[in-house]
């Protein structure tokens, strides 16, 4: 099955940003940067709801207009269901858009916590009650949405290379 996106998902400080350009590099393709990121260095990190609609709207346009332009498949660092996640760790709750979007990634590699956390400014959920938490809501995210998935885990190249065999394993399904 050929692949046309492949979103990383998962909680803040396991090495999404870090593995999304490497893997677009290896496929030849394009990579689309975690927009929340990018909102939170300009307006800060107080975010409400209507921040969190505005990143997961923004990130969803990026990856429709990358995904026209045929350079597959397209990687995802993150995407509005990991926006989703990050209402319910916020507010407890999420905005009925999240529930009503339907532009799922082909593929989702939720990336494990066996990384250290650190703080880089923008990352919120260190302790390790609250990466727990953040793990289980993002693991059951995907459950819910009835997605195909893989748990990446390891350290350096290993999960690098952990990444790519579940990327493999995936486009071998017909």
């Amino acid at each position: 099955m050929k692949l046309r996106t492949i979103c990383l998902h998962g909680p803040e400080s396991t090495g999404k940003s870090t593995m999304a350009p490497r893997l677009a590099r290896h496929f030849d393709s394009q990579c689309i940067a975690e927009f929340g990121r990018t909102y939170c260095e300009t307006f800060g990190t107080d975010l409400t709801m209507a921040d969190l609609l505005v990143i997961a709207q923004a990130h969803d346009a990026k990856t429709q207009a990358a995904v026209a332009q045929q350079r597959l498949p397209v990687i995802l660092d993150t995407d509005p269901l990991m926006t989703a996640v990050w209402a319910e760790m916020l507010f407890g709750r999420r905005d009925p858009w999240f529930d009503r979007w339907t532009n799922t990634a082909d593929l989702y590699l939720l990336f494990d916590i066996d990384l250290p956390w650190e703080d880089d400014g923008t990352r919120m959920f260190g302790s390790e009650d609250a990466r727990w938490r953040f793990f289980e809501l993002s693991k059951r995210e995907l459950i819910r949405r009835g997605v195909r998935w893989a748990l990446v885990s390891g350290e350096g190249s290993r999960r690098y290379l952990n990444a790519l065999a579940a990327i493999e394993a995936a486009q071998a399904i017909r």
